[in-house]
């Protein structure tokens, strides 16, 4: 019997997470990813990276799912964060603040490394003019180098990828025994799934080595230092469709960011850049047999993450990869998994 074949479309953190927990899953498989853009050119390298998942972004699903997603993420990373290699891989704790004008109680706090309410006397020192706010220890996930590592887990594990454009999953009809479906934004013409909308978002990146802590608020402001630079952020444009970089809103994001930590004000810019967060509610994991004139295609879609695709991607990819192999358990019950 010829080897399981497993198609993932979409080289996102979302797609490079789920090839590689099917490669653990069903280490005999053939896995292959399918995608038009890889590393620097998807929308997943244009993240902050910060782990805060936000569940009010992820309508829609029951709250045990999310706990479980997040859970599993957070297992993930802080392994890599507690390995010799963390730097490598991009992933490691960083301390900060969620300014707000009202209290939150997000289920992530008891995933974090530490997590607690400031004083009024702390935020005063800290020159903020929010009423509340939060002290964070979490986890900074550097995309870039992040998702050269899952690629370098995948091509070692004898993962293939090519470089296509896909116009339909009919496509791959006879080319696969289950196709996973990781193709974000693209699922809104792949698929035909009108659910799918962008929430345009847009950041700067510059070189400010003397800033080490993350701040996020409540109104799209947020400073997030990383290894090589600090990321300012950022808008939320839902159904924008534009990739363009924007003065107005370059401008907005430097005067919200200046006001939590004047000297962003002086530092270079090393990079502007802009996507689409890839936004459903709800985030459609699931399984479906598609019907084509050409023939039957068992498809299990993985997309629809938005702003939680970094927090949210091993998890999912761990919960896609357990619908992969429960498929093939009934459809070849005698193929070596």
């Amino acid at each position: 019997m010829l080897p399981v074949r497993i198609g993932v479309v979409g080289a996102g953190v979302v797609g490079l997470c789920t090839a590689v927990n099917v490669q653990q899953l069903l280490p005999h498989a053939w896995v292959t990813i399918i995608a038009d853009n890889f590393s620097e050119e998807t929308t997943s390298d244009g993240a902050g990276g910060l782990f805060r998942p936000t569940a009010e972004f992820i309508k829609g699903v029951p709250p045990d799912t999310i706990k479980q997603w997040t859970r599993d993420s957070a297992e993930y990373f802080m392994k890599i964060a507690a390995s010799a290699d963390a730097g490598k891989f991009g992933v490691f704790p960083m301390s900060g603040y969620h300014l707000l004008n009202r209290e939150v109680n997000p289920e992530y706090k008891s995933l974090v490394y530490s997590f607690r309410q400031l004083t009024p006397e702390e935020l005063q020192k800290l020159g903020t003019t929010y009423s509340n706010g939060y002290a964070i220890t979490t986890l900074i996930v550097e995309p870039r180098k992040y998702m050269a590592f899952l690629m370098t887990e995948f091509r070692k594990n004898g993962g293939q990828s090519q470089k296509r454009t896909l116009h339909s999953l009919e496509e791959l009809v006879g080319q696969f025994d289950v196709v996973v479906n990781c193709s974000g934004m693209r699922s809104r013409w792949l698929v035909n799934d009108p659910l799918v909308y962008p929430v345009r978002g847009q950041i700067i990146k510059i070189n400010a080595p003397w800033i080490k802590s993350f701040i996020y608020t409540d109104d799209d402001a947020y400073i997030i230092p990383r290894g090589e630079d600090v990321v300012l952020g950022g808008v939320r444009h839902t159904n924008d469709f534009s990739t363009e970089i924007r003065e107005q809103d370059k401008q907005g994001i430097l005067d919200r960011c200046a006001r939590l930590i004047p000297s962003v004000k002086k530092a270079e810019i090393v990079k502007d850049w802009a996507g689409l967060r890839p936004h459903r509610d709800p985030v459609r994991l699931e399984t479906e047999n598609m019907k084509f004139k050409s023939g039957d295609l068992q498809v299990v879609h993985n997309y629809g993450h938005g702003g939680n695709g970094i927090a949210l991607s091993w998890g999912v990819g761990v919960h896609a990869s357990k619908l992969v192999k429960d498929y093939l358990a009934k459809s070849r019950p005698m193929s070596r998994l």
